[in-house]
């Protein structure tokens, strides 16, 4: 019998939701590939659980440790339990940035057989999952597939629901707040039985703001929720709208039917490879040039069921 590829293998991934979640196909091929082994995640806690959840890995612990500051350091005395525990594993794979190599260093100081590097962040060359997923050739691993899905019970709403969130973490990327409100008002009247949800975070207390005042009976605001609660309800929705953002990803992740407006980022590199998402850029990356009748008219015939072409100009995204 083949020995196993790892005994005890670590992930580390800093960064944001999506920057987490765009990481995933690495997690599940490298479970596929040793099932019986241990794979542990060191990285942010809140978005770390949704791979423990769904059984990607086995344990996960916090990155945001004060003494891990040490490791990139070169000649300092490094912390006692973090030298056992990068010590443990005899297999790291660490996506931190590291310049001059100060880190990995470190973690060879401290015990751990092997270190390969990942990119800290890709770049416009090809999808991020495929740069996220290279440093699996060393291990002579391929990527079984990039739209790797999270395991969740979804929540029961009781009425069809559709998510938007009008928000990002970035101007450049948000379609227009006003144009939010129109399509949502226009969403619920022309289908008297949907509910709307409204996902909010910190980032995005205006966009969700304008939203305020609609059919109060119909509409729900989820705001600042657990990120295990916000996939569960995800899960249980019929249909999401939003930008390209960590929540679209974990929209996407959680199976959902997902129309997402993409501006200046280009989604050959950023957007969910999931086959049941369907991109809608605006003309010339220019998002407030978005119609809010070529946004209504695609979710209509995306939420009938045949598939959307990307880009405002197909047939399929009239633009009146």
């Amino acid at each position: 019998m083949a020995a196993a590829l790892f005994q005890r293998a670590l992930v580390i991934r800093g960064g944001a939701l999506g920057d987490f979640l765009l990481t995933l196909p690495v997690l599940n091929a490298l479970r596929e590939a040793a099932p019986g082994s241990r794979l542990e995640v060191l990285a942010y806690p809140a978005m770390a659980n949704l791979a423990k959840i769904s059984g990607l890995v086995d344990a996960v612990r916090s990155i945001e440790y004060g003494p891990l500051a040490g490791f990139f350091t070169r000649g300092t005395i490094l912390d006692p339990g973090l030298r056992g525990f990068f010590g443990s594993f005899d297999l790291i794979l660490s996506y931190l940035y590291d310049p001059d190599g100060i880190f990995a260093e470190n973690l060879h100081n401290a015990g751990a057989a092997r270190i390969i590097p990942g990119p800290h962040r890709p770049g416009e060359s090809s999808h991020a999952i495929d740069q996220l997923a290279a440093p699996l050739s060393a291990l002579g691993l391929p990527l079984a597939g990039r739209a790797t899905r999270l395991a969740l019970t979804p929540a029961n709403h009781g009425a069809p629901t559709m998510a938007l969130h009008p928000g990002s973490g970035s101007a450049a990327k948000n379609w227009p707040v006003e144009k939010w409100r129109q399509l949502a008002g226009q969403i619920l009247a022309a289908n008297p039985e949907v509910h709307l949800a409204i996902i909010g975070g910190e980032a995005d207390a205006a966009a969700v703001g304008a939203l305020h005042g609609l059919d109060e009976s119909r509409v729900a605001f989820w705001e600042n929720l657990p990120l295990p609660e916000l996939a569960a309800r995800l899960a249980g929705t019929q249909l999401y709208l939003g930008h390209d953002t960590g929540v679209s990803h974990l929209a996407a992740a959680a199976g959902v039917p997902s129309l997402l407006l993409f501006g200046p980022t280009d989604p050959g590199v950023w957007a969910p490879p999931h086959e049941q998402v369907r991109v809608l850029r605006a003309p010339e990356g220019n998002l407030p040039g978005l119609p809010v009748a070529t946004v209504f008219s695609a979710l209509s015939r995306f939420r009938a069921g045949p598939r959307l072409a990307t880009g405002p100009g197909a047939p399929e995204n009239p633009a009146s």
